[in-house]
């Protein structure tokens, strides 16, 4: 086979490949419809259809049959656990993960964190009325096992209430950033609210897990602890992002750019927003890594 062949071969290969990458990588979900908060989000993965990044929307009043929850957990007599089921109506989940690379084959290590969140969600809401740090302490702990030290992803997970109220445990991903509309530029927030633990399968977990668990060469990651942040004014905006976003043309896009169209746009429905942010991206210079972001603006 002369290489002009092995060149079409592969090619070939590499298009039958992305269309299987873009079927097996799940949908990120609906995105939630919150009273008191406006969503939106813009994922572009560098190779074609699917890469590394990945986002996961949780309308639990969409996604979940909480009535059905809450009068199960009441004919256990768990109150506590139907008192929970109850305040989830008033609050959804968005987990952003970034998969270290961004090859086409990436994606199906987030189709993996994909099923593992999903499952994970629909007994921890059994159980609990809420989704916990366990899960995510389960997750890392068979990440840790199944993936190699270079292949590791980053995440963060968070819940946003109605009134504006962000909490969120972070895996080695980008810190979330709050733009104020009434001062027009990022503000600071404090460090102790900013917690952040190494990514998602780079050491093992030491929490309690049901399962044996020894240390890594490194020892243990320690538990995950939940952070908060307020979104406290209306048409305040929390931003949530990969590092394609934060690393744009080396770094010299975010966060000053990034802030200046903000700034813009502060006005707008959080759909406009994320679209003139995309298009102010690529503008700007072309794309080196999948680039992710979600826009949380309260109303």
């Amino acid at each position: 086979m002369d290489s002009d062949a092995v060149a079409e071969r592969l090619a070939d290969e590499l298009e039958n490949f992305q269309e299987i990458a873009g079927v097996l990588k799940p949908s990120s979900g609906a995105i939630p419809k919150l009273e008191g908060v406006d969503i939106a989000a813009v994922s572009l993965p560098l190779q074609g259809t699917a890469g590394g990044d990945h986002i996961i929307f949780i309308d639990f009043n969409r996604r979940y049959d909480l009535a059905r929850r809450i009068e199960a957990a009441l004919q256990e007599g768990s109150e506590e656990v139907a008192n929970r089921l109850r305040e989830c109506r008033h609050r959804a989940g968005i987990l952003l993960a970034d998969v270290s690379g961004h090859r086409v084959t990436d994606a199906l290590i987030a189709a993996m964190l994909h099923q593992a969140f999903l499952v994970g969600a629909y007994y921890e809401l059994d159980r609990f009325g809420e989704i916990t740090t366990k899960l995510f302490e389960h997750i890392n702990q068979r990440f840790f096992a199944t993936t190699r030290i270079n292949k590791y992803l980053t995440m963060l997970y968070g819940e946003i209430w109605e009134q504006g109220r962000f909490r969120f445990i972070s895996a080695g991903h980008p810190r979330p950033m709050v733009f104020s509309r009434e001062y027009g530029r990022f503000v600071d927030i404090s460090e102790d609210r900013l917690v952040a633990y190494p990514p998602v399968g780079m050491f093992p977990s030491d929490a309690g897990l049901s399962e044996r668990v020894e240390a890594g060469r490194l020892g243990f990651k320690q538990p995950y602890t939940v952070n908060e942040i307020d979104l406290l004014a209306s048409g305040d905006i929390l931003l949530l992002y990969t590092d394609g976003l934060s690393e744009h043309a080396g770094g010299r896009y975010f966060p000053v750019a990034v802030e200046a169209t903000l700034a813009r746009v502060r006005d707008q429905p959080a759909e406009v927003i994320c679209e003139r942010l995309k298009q102010e991206v690529l503008a700007f210079e072309a794309a080196a890594d999948d680039i992710s972001f979600v826009v949380i603006k309260k109303n």
